[in-house]
């Protein structure tokens, strides 16, 4: 069983879920203004649900772990404390997953929590790829670059190993993980080599309502010019930029999609988020030295084919060419057969990921789409 609310603080926000048969399956609308409502929903759902069929264990994608948490492992007070200690540095993940954790504890005290680091695929990346062009103390309090997206990439490497081989698996892969928050992974014999985002999300190609990658001198221009405070620019870039901030209209790829042939800025911030991320896969290319299978995921990667068409356009010199028709029904290969680079569009799933994380921590079996290997234990990947 899997579910998801879509839309949190837009309107049309709705809670979907869909269940191993038709009467679990649910799609309802619902107010949720942000993510403090939605854990309410998430619960009253849950709470009469566990009456009848007992859960094993939560796992959570934990966005940032600092320098200490890069593995899967179970949560403790300790644990939680440190995590808040972390919240400076990611201030728009990190208290949202404390509260959900600490929501779990009050509804279900005695059930056993994981925290799944979204870093942590990312940990062994080159140190050089790592390592941030500031004053080298800084690196001492732990500002580098962690990347993100983690729980996405390893899934989808598994995804890769098993549908192409490990041979494919181990060869030069970009994964572009494109969907409210986006980012692009360079993966050489499994390992992450480099990675869009940096010490934060918010770096990297532009996003739904994150800036990506920005002169820090525009920073200081606006505290000098519009004496904008830390807090407000923290808002400026994480919550009022990116597609949202071009097209002055919407967040969401498809609404953007929709307008575009009548609302320049709708156009302009379409054309700015595919430039973005060609620009992104050029480079990736070049810090592999070649690329031999290119990889889109996310809400946007795996169900805009106009946007993947228009970021693929004109990287036929790395190899990179689509086969149109496959490209226009979402098909598993998008490229043409024999192609130099083998362009793939494959669902994510980092619930199951963590699932699958919490379900070898507990010594179970591995899980498959429904249960842990024919077990009755439940888990919530949140």
């Amino acid at each position: 069983m899997e579910g998801k609310i879509e839309r949190i603080g837009l309107p049309g926000a709705t809670f979907i879920v869909k269940g191993m048969g038709n009467a679990d399956n649910l799609v309802r609308p619902v107010k949720v203004s942000n993510h403090t409502e939605a854990v309410v929903t998430l619960m009253d759902w849950i709470v009469p649900l566990s009456r009848h069929d007992p859960l094993s264990a939560v796992g959570h994608r934990m966005v940032y772990g600092g320098p200490k948490y890069g593995t899967s492992q179970r949560i403790t007070p300790e644990m939680v404390t440190e995590l808040r200690c972390f919240s400076p540095f990611e201030p728009e993940h990190l208290p949202e997953e404390i509260q959900l954790i600490r929501a779990f504890q009050h509804r279900f005290p005695e059930l056993p929590q994981f925290a799944c680091f979204d870093s942590g695929f990312h940990n062994n990346m080159p140190r050089i790829a790592q390592l941030l062009p500031i004053p080298r103390r800084y690196e001492q309090q732990g500002l580098r670059r962690y990347g993100f997206h983690g729980l996405s990439y390893e899934f989808l490497m598994k995804e890769l190993a098993t549908m192409d081989g490990e041979e494919a698996a181990q060869g030069r892969v970009i994964l572009a993980h494109l969907g409210s928050g986006a980012s692009l992974c360079a993966v050489h014999g499994g390992r992450s080599m480099d990675t869009s985002m940096s010490f934060t999300p918010t770096s990297g190609v532009p996003m739904g309502t994150r800036s990506g990658d920005m002169d820090p001198g525009l920073i200081l221009y606006l505290a000098r010019s519009e004496k904008m405070t830390a807090k407000q620019v923290n808002e400026m870039v994480n919550l009022k930029s990116g597609l949202l901030g071009v097209s002055e209209t919407s967040s969401d790829m498809r609404d953007l999609l929709d307008r575009e042939a009548d609302d320049i800025r709708a156009a302009e911030a379409v054309a700015m988020f595919c430039y973005h991320v060609k620009k992104y896969i050029g480079a990736f290319a070049a810090v592999l030295g070649g690329v031999e299978t290119l990889i889109f995921t996310g809400g946007i990667g795996e169900n805009a084919p106009l946007v993947r068409s228009r970021i693929c356009a004109g990287l036929e010199f790395l190899g990179i060419v689509l086969d149109e028709q496959q490209n226009s029904v979402n098909g598993e290969v998008v490229s043409p057969k024999g192609s130099r680079v083998a362009v793939r569009v494959i669902h994510t799933d980092e619930e199951l990921m963590i699932a699958q994380l919490v379900c070898h921590e507990l010594g179970l079996s591995t899980i498959g789409e429904q249960s842990c290997g024919g077990s009755p234990d439940r888990v919530i990947a949140t």
